[in-house]
């Protein structure tokens, strides 16, 4: 019975953990397309400014410069925009650049709370395919296998105890 409960454990653990690498490859997809919005934004505001016969910055300034509050906060939407994709690309690369071990590892690092939570939200499970997919599957599988067993011996040991006090057999469970 333990060995069936055990493996029950480690079947639902090995799903998932399996899980893991679709949702990295879903952040990802929605993490690069975020990055390929506001490379747009970023370039088409570079292209008027320079246009204009300004920098980036030169063309904030003016914004911030000018008498108009709603100019104002313009520019500063846009600073925060740069700053966004910024932010975004570099993380983008990190993700990337990184391994199973190591994206899963560093999760908490690149996990930005809206894409995450977005990604989260629309999130499909899928059958693991891919060699990470299958690695996070047995790893779940060996883990979940052990501590369900742990947990099973545990809840199971005041009903032994139990049966011996009063001379009976336990068997194997």
């Amino acid at each position: 019975m333990r060995r069936s409960v055990a493996l029950l454990g480690g079947v639902v653990l090995a799903f998932m953990a399996s899980q893991f690498p679709e949702y990295a490859q879903q952040y990802t997809q929605r993490l690069g397309g975020a990055v390929d919005e506001l490379r747009s934004i970023t370039a088409r505001f570079d292209a008027q400014a320079t246009a204009a016969g300004l920098t980036r910055d030169q063309a904030i300034a003016h914004y911030a410069a000018s008498p108009d509050s709603f100019l104002k906060e313009q520019g500063g939407s846009m600073t925060k925009t740069f700053a966004r994709y910024q932010q975004l690309t570099t993380l983008l690369a990190e993700v990337r650049g990184d391994g199973p071990i190591d994206r899963l590892r560093h999760l908490p690092d690149y996990f930005d709370t809206d894409i995450g939570a977005r990604t989260l939200d629309d999130f499909k499970p899928a059958v693991p395919a891919t060699e990470e997919g299958l690695l996070y599957a047995l790893v779940g599988l060996i883990v979940g296998y052990a501590l369900t067993s742990a947990l099973w011996s545990l809840l199971m040991l005041p009903f032994r105890l139990l049966f011996r006090r009063l001379g009976w057999s336990w068997g194997r469970a």
